[in-house]
């Protein structure tokens, strides 16, 4: 029990190339909350992972697509798959597609995540059940890169409820939402497809948060807590 909690205090040992990265990313300027969706750079991510325990499985894939003053840019997306030491069970790989040769021949987490967050910069994170994807972020970051990672979040998955209240005890799942709002999804389990039509999903949610004079980041994450507030107490 001893080792095992201090291999997870345990500083990784980063070269001082990947020093340097992290140095870069750490140095950019935090975003405003308070800046219009319309006038800023969100990134909507999503992940692949060796399964669904929060604390033991691991990440396999980040896949991202930003949204830039409230338009998609398809040439402003990311994908990534991280070197696994042992690769996922074969009912895991059916799900997602990355398979073992794959998952083997990743990019070391370490690089893997520095290029993620060059990618990100300091922009705010849109995800559908937020609390899934950045928890094997963070956990991943902690352990690879030694440090805390504490990017806003916003989470669909309580900000489309709560814009379209009549919709809410019917519609559970992204399935249920990309359905309603005829956002097609071919490659469902892929981390960069999932991620796009969660960003169109977003577009959808920007547009109806618009007309309630919901315009900024600030605002959206705290239509989604009142959210959260309502599916607690409901």
């Amino acid at each position: 029990m001893i080792s095992s909690v201090l291999r997870w205090f345990r500083r990784p040992d980063l070269t001082d190339e990947q020093q340097r990265r992290l140095s870069l990313w750490r140095a950019l300027p935090a975003v405003s909350a308070h800046q219009a969706i319309k006038a800023t750079r969100c990134v909507v991510v999503d992940v692949e992972t060796s399964g669904l325990n929060l604390w033991e499985d691991r990440l396999i894939s980040i896949g991202a697509v930003a949204v830039v003053n409230g338009k998609i840019e398809l040439g402003d997306s990311f994908y990534i798959v991280l070197q696994q030491e042992i690769v996922s069970e074969k009912e895991n790989i059916l799900l997602h597609g990355i398979g073992g040769a794959a998952q083997a021949e990743g990019v070391p987490a370490a690089d893997a995540l520095l290029a993620f967050l060059a990618f990100l910069q300091k922009d705010p994170l849109i995800a559908f059940h937020v609390t899934f994807d950045q928890t094997m972020i963070v956990r991943a970051i902690s352990k690879y890169l030694g440090f805390s990672f504490k990017q806003p979040w916003s989470d669909m998955a309580y900000v489309m409820p709560a814009l379209n209240p009549e919709l809410a005890a019917r519609f559970r799942s992204l399935d249920d939402w990309i359905a309603h709002f005829d956002i097609r999804n071919d490659a469902r389990h892929n981390a960069l497809a999932d991620a796009l039509v969660t960003a169109q999903l977003f577009q959808v949610g920007a547009s109806q948060a618009s007309g309630r004079n919901i315009a900024d980041f600030a605002a959206l994450r705290d239509l989604e807590k009142a959210q959260r507030w309502v599916s607690e107490v409901g």
